[in-house]
């Protein structure tokens, strides 16, 4: 597959502005060895031509109302810079970390592929990045459930060597905020990396005082944001990461119905 096609078909709003710059440079040294070796980095398989398709298909009331999707190179492409971000925030790059990258990278696009991936996330490692910028430019065209995917990944890795230090919560925290993802959101999304008593709350996005019927509705609401066919367009690979969000809302609401006894 040569680089442009692999640049036309996989990448594209994320190609242009401050994301754009950062994935120039870190291309320079990784476009000849690709080229010589005929693979592919990001994208494959998963071209705009099929995109267009799949958006034809959609009945016309819900092409109207939706904003256009974020394609799944766009979203690797972030995902490969935010996670270098995370990854340097306590100034101590764990091998646990970067191999939890290359490990989710080889289940998500398999092995071949998730090599290309976590070349080019090492490259993009040695950059000074700002993440203000790229995080402007990926809530202004990233849909929001892709953004919480972005970010259940995010603690995943900080999670990687056992546990979340406070640099990378700060960070963490600080990207969720560029991202517009709000507290709640990302306080839920938090608490699944995490192990007390009064997490299943906020998983559900509700207090410890919220009645037997706030519960059940907190879950229908909760699982129907995290269910995995808010990012089926991102692809198979990526449904895989929302699955365990999802699961995380099903173990919370399952922990007060015994906890209740309702």
């Amino acid at each position: 597959m040569s680089f442009a096609k692999w640049l036309g078909g996989a990448i594209g709003w994320s190609f242009g502005g401050p994301i754009g710059a950062i994935i120039g440079l870190a291309l320079g040294s990784l476009v000849d060895s690709a080229a010589e070796e005929g693979g592919f980095l990001l994208g494959e398989g998963n071209s705009r031509q099929s995109q267009r398709r799949q958006q034809r298909s959609r009945p016309q009331y819900e092409r109207q109302r939706q904003r256009p999707q974020t394609q799944s190179g766009d979203f690797e492409v972030s995902l490969l810079i935010l996670g270098t971000i995370v990854i340097k925030a306590d100034g101590v790059q764990d091998q646990r970390e970067l191999d939890y990258v290359r490990q989710q990278f080889v289940s998500m696009y398999g092995k071949s592929r998730a090599n290309h991936a976590f070349k080019l996330f090492k490259s993009i490692n040695q950059q000074q990045i700002s993440k203000r910028q790229v995080c402007l430019q990926i809530k202004q065209m990233m849909d929001h459930a892709s953004r919480l995917q972005l970010l259940h990944f995010l603690f995943g890795i900080a999670k990687a060597d056992g546990m979340v230090t406070e640099p990378e919560v700060k960070e963490i925290y600080t990207i969720a905020g560029y991202l517009g993802i709000s507290s709640r959101d990302y306080e839920s999304i938090k608490a699944m990396f995490y192990n007390s008593s009064d997490n299943a709350y906020k998983v559900l996005e509700i207090s410890k005082n919220a009645t037997e019927e706030e519960i059940k509705k907190a879950y229908r609401k909760m699982a129907k944001k995290y269910h995995p066919d808010r990012v089926i367009h991102l692809g198979k690979e990526h449904q895989k990461g929302a699955e365990e969000k999802f699961r995380q809302v099903q173990k919370a609401y399952e922990q007060l119905q015994k906890e209740r006894g309702f």
